[in-house]
C-alpha cells in the first residue's frame, strides 16, 4: 500500500514538473521573441517612423507613416465588409436556423476559417484585381474581410446562446416581436463578447502577407482613396527584409515590433473584456 502511494507521489510530482517546464518554454518563446524584436527594432522607432514616407534608396531616414495608415485602412474596410456578414449569419444561426442547414453553415465557416490566406488572396485577385486592371485598397480589404467572417460568426454564435433563455422569453411575453427582441434584448446583453471576437479577428487578420500582395499591392506614397494600390506594414515588412540594405532591415524589424505590440494590445484588450463579463456572469 505504501509503494503504490510513494509511486503515485512521484508521478504526480514529475508530472507536475513536466507540465511546469512546457508552460515555463511557452511564456519564454513569448518573451524572447518580444525582446528580440524590441532590441532589433526599437533603435529605428523615432518620431519620423510614425509620420514620414519611406526615402529613396541609400537615404537613411524616413518612416512608414503610409504604411500605418494603410493598414487602418485595410482593417476598417475589412470590418465593414466581413463583420456584418458574420453577426447577421450568427443571428440567424442562433435563433432561427434548424439543424440540417445549420450543420452544413457551421462545417462551411469552419472550412472557410481553414482556408490558406494564399488562396484567398488569389480568389480577391481574381474577382477584383483581374476585371478592374489594377491593385487597390478596396481588394485588400474586401480579402480581409473574408477571414473576418468565420471568426465572427462562430465567436457571436457562441455569444449569442450562451445568453439565458429567460431574457429572450421574457421580452417575447412582454408584447416584443422576434427580431425586436434578438435586437434589444440579446444582442446588447452578449455585446461584450461579440465585440472581443471581433477584436481578435481584427488582430488576426492584422499580420497577414499573402492576401496583400495580390490586392493592395504597395505603394511607397500616401494612398488617399480606395482605388489604389496602398501599403501595410505586413508588406512593408517583407519587402524591407528580403532587401539588401541595412537601413531598410532596421525599419523592417522596427515595423515588426509595432505590429506585434498593436496586436498584442488588441488580443489584451479582447481578453479583459471578455474575463470582466465573465466574472459578471459568476455566482456570488
Amino acid at each position: 500500500m505504501s509503494r503504490g502511494r510513494a509511486r503515485r507521489r512521484w508521478v504526480n510530482l514529475l508530472m507536475f514538473a513536466l507540465t511546469g517546464l512546457c508552460t515555463l518554454f511557452t511564456v519564454s518563446v513569448l518573451f524572447f521573441v518580444l525582446g528580440y524584436l524590441a532590441w532589433q527594432g526599437g533603435r529605428a522607432i523615432n518620431w519620423e517612423f510614425f509620420t514620414e514616407l519611406p526615402k529613396p534608396v541609400g537615404e537613411p531616414g524616413g518612416g512608414m507613416g503610409n504604411a500605418i495608415l494603410g493598414s487602418a485602412k485595410l482593417l476598417i474596410l475589412a470590418a465593414l465588409i466581413g463583420v456584418p456578414v458574420g453577426l447577421l449569419g450568427a443571428v440567424y444561426l442562433a435563433e432561427f436556423g434548424g439543424k440540417t442547414f445549420s450543420f452544413f453553415v457551421r462545417y462551411t465557416t469552419d472550412l472557410l476559417n481553414g482556408v490558406p490566406a494564399i488562396v484567398i488572396g488569389i480568389f480577391a485577385y481574381a474577382l477584383i484585381v483581374l476585371p478592374t486592371r489594377h491593385f487597390s485598397t478596396l481588394a485588400g480589404a474586401f480579402a480581409l474581410g473574408i477571414m473576418i467572417i468565420p471568426i465572427t460568426l462562430r465567436n457571436t454564435e457562441e455569444m449569442l446562446r450562451a445568453v439565458p433563455k429567460e431574457l429572450y422569453e421574457g421580452a417575447l411575453a412582454l408584447g416584443a416581436s422576434k427580431w425586436k427582441a434578438i435586437a434589444t434584448v440579446v444582442m446588447p446583453a452578449a455585446f461584450r463578447g461579440i465585440m472581443t471576437g471581433i477584436i481578435l479577428g481584427l488582430a488576426r487578420v492584422a499580420g497577414e502577407t499573402a492576401p496583400l500582395l495580390f490586392t493592395a499591392f504597395n505603394n511607397r506614397f500616401w494612398s488617399p482613396g480606395l482605388n489604389e494600390p496602398t501599403a501595410s506594414l505586413p508588406v512593408m515588412i517583407y519587402t524591407y527584409a528580403i532587401a539588401p540594405y541595412e537601413d531598410w532591415h532596421r525599419q523592417a524589424w522596427a515595423a515588426g515590433l509595432v505590429l506585434l505590440v498593436l496586436v498584442f494590445a488588441a488580443n489584451l484588450t479582447a481578453r479583459t473584456a471578455l474575463a470582466r463579463k465573465l466574472a459578471r456572469r459568476s455566482p456570488r
